[in-house]
């Protein structure tokens, strides 16, 4: 039997994690949670983003997962020993997954407002690589516009360049998404940066360490992305994503409404 992995976020984000999962692991049991009845998490306080991993991880338990991904960085920022010490499996998140593919000294990181205020990115980043230079930006408008599938609008543009305008002044290296919903952006980000400064998606890291938890390589495979086996649960407005997933997935999927209560 495979081993079945839940992964959860606040809303669409969480696909950019699932694809790069699949892609490398081909179509495992996934169990997905969105919890949309309180997108974003990224202008919470610590102590909601805390309560919210405990209702989630007591949620997971007895779903017989293999492992819990935290595919939110603002709960991993902030509530990943809450992930850890509930979980009853072993639990991966996007932050230290990232932080390995650094390779370069000028380092930028995106990310949403809670998780900046963290400096969970700019902590493990100098552990790491203690002569990194790093830039942080906080993008509070990201995720809604994302949410509201604004991706190509004028108003995701412009606030696009405002974010960028520092990693390019101060000739940034790489830059890491320090959101699961930012990759969703990568075309325009890509576009609005120079040449050679390098995106980092941390979920390409999560993915490969999941190698290591499923310790068995016919896992460990290149396949087209198919979410045929993942069940897909929120916490409000399911009609609503269950058309996200036809966006963003390419198929429309039912989805389940849950409380986390």
């Amino acid at each position: 039997m495979k081993p079945c992995f839940g992964i959860f976020d606040s809303g669409v984000g969480g696909f950019t994690v699932l694809k790069r999962i699949a892609d490398r692991h081909g179509d495992l049991p996934c169990l997905y949670l969105a919890d949309t009845a309180r997108v974003p998490y990224g202008d919470k306080s610590p102590e909601q983003i805390r309560l919210i991993a405990t209702e989630v991880v007591k949620w997971f338990r007895n779903k017989n997962l293999s492992v819990v991904v935290v595919a939110c960085n603002t709960t991993n920022s902030l509530a990943f020993d809450v992930v850890k010490n509930l979980a009853d499996v072993p639990v991966l998140g996007l932050i230290q997954a990232g932080v390995e593919m650094i390779t370069k000294k000028r380092v930028g990181v995106l990310a949403t407002s809670a998780t900046i205020s963290s400096s969970a990115y700019s902590d493990f980043i100098k552990v790491r690589r203690p002569n990194s230079l790093i830039y942080e930006q906080s993008c509070p408008a990201f995720v809604p516009l994302i949410e509201q599938g604004q991706i190509s609008s004028k108003e995701m543009r412009m606030t696009a360049i405002k974010y960028l305008r520092p990693m390019i002044e101060n000739h940034v290296e790489e830059v890491v998404l320090g959101c699961s919903h930012y990759p969703l952006l990568e075309p325009l980000l890509r576009d609005l940066l120079p040449d050679d400064v390098r995106l980092i998606d941390p979920a390409i890291g999560l993915a490969i360490k999941l190698d290591k938890i499923l310790s068995n390589s016919k896992f460990i495979q290149k396949s087209p992305f198919s979410h045929s086996n993942t069940r897909f649960c929120v916490t409000s407005d399911p009609v609503d994503f269950a058309k996200k997933t036809n966006i963003w997935l390419g198929s429309y999927k039912d989805v389940d409404l849950v409380s986390l209560c």
